[in-house]
This record gives C-alpha cells, structure tokens and sequence, in this order.
C-alpha cells in the first residue's frame, strides 16, 4: 500500500506497531501497517492450503479478523517460547488453517478484490456498534442483496409500518452512523483514496 499514512510507518518496529495499535484503537493506520507488513505471507500460506481462490481469500479475511481481535492484548515478550511477530502470524495462520470451518464457494460473501481484510474489521466493529434497525438495513442490502420494497415488506411482517423510502432513508442514516464510527484514517485510507463506497461493500 502506498498511502502515506501507512508508508510513514516503514520505519516502525513490529513491537512499536503492535503498542501504538494497542494504545490508540481509535486510530487504524498501525493495524494497516501490520497487514501491508506481513499480509503477502500469510496470503503464501493460506492460499497453498485451500481448494479454491475464493476459499483462500476467506479465509484470509477471516484470519485477520481473528489476529485483530487477539492483537489487542497480546504480549508478545510474554509468549513462551517468545515469538517475533511473524512467527506469531504464522501460528495464528496455521491454527485457521487447521480448524476453521470453511464454507462452499457459492456461500462466500467476501471478495479480497473489493475489501481490503483491514477494512473488513473496521466495518464490522463500526456495524455492531449501531443501533439494531440501521444493522438489519445495512446488513439486508449490503449482505443479502435486497432490495428497499424486499425489506420494507420483511417489515411489514414484524408488524412495522416501513416503507421504501423509509427504508432509504435508514440505509443513509446507516451510512452516516458507520461513517462516523469508523476511524478517520481508515476511511481516508480506504474510501477517499479508493473512491470506494459503501454500498459495494460486501459483509
């Protein structure tokens, strides 16, 4: 990645990374770093132990959900025997490989090309810290493909008086609340640079 936030970085050591990214969670930058540092050799390993790219890019996605989450509280001076990053990495990887439950391609959301695995675990924290109606909007088109009349008639049959444009109105309410609860680096790193939108993410 050539964004300058995550280049200005290159001089960071592993364990400064890891502390700033512990230290500032309201920052993203730092977990990018870590990606761009070490995302080509998990991708190596990961797509030689899957059946099929979209299986490799899943799982990919899915182990660095599960490294952002644990990255969190990890002590790596604290592991024995003591790790390097990588070598952390690498186990974490290998432990996906080993026992996560991999779905069929044609069950598979998630597009590596369209979704960069860092921004996929911004998004996902920014969705389970919205109110519930604007995560069931949200998650129904973005996820499910439905259309405004489809979940305003899925409304319509929980007892609730939603129509189509109320239920666009909600998905821009959703829109704005992710937006404000994502990190600002993270949407310029990922969405300004990008010209991505919301509405061709995928979850």
């Amino acid at each position: 990645m050539t964004h300058p936030k995550v280049q200005a970085l290159q001089q960071k050591s592993d364990q400064e990374l890891v502390t700033l990214f512990q230290r500032h969670p309201e920052v993203g930058q730092y977990f990018a770093a870590i990606f761009c540092r070490y995302g080509q050799v998990l991708y190596t390993l990961i797509g030689t132990s899957t059946r099929s790219p979209v299986q490799a890019d899943y799982l990919f996605v899915k182990t660095w959900e599960f490294i952002y989450h644990e990255l969190r509280a990890l002590d790596l001076r604290s592991v024995q025997p003591r790790l390097s990053l990588q070598s952390w990495l690498i186990n974490i990887a290998a432990m996906m490989i080993n026992r996560a439950q991999i779905p069929d391609v044609e069950d598979i959301q998630y597009s590596l090309s369209e979704t960069s695995p860092v921004f996929w675990c911004f998004f996902n924290q920014a969705l389970n810290q919205m109110p519930g109606d604007l995560r069931l909007v949200l998650t129904l088109s973005q996820t499910f493909k439905w259309s405004s009349t489809r979940i305003a008639a899925y409304f319509h049959a929980e007892g609730e008086s939603v129509s189509a444009s109320d239920v666009q109105e909600l998905l821009q309410k959703a829109y704005l609340s992710v937006e404000e609860i994502l990190p600002a680096d993270i949407c310029e790193i990922y969405l300004e640079s990008e010209a991505q939108s919301y509405a061709d993410l995928k979850s």
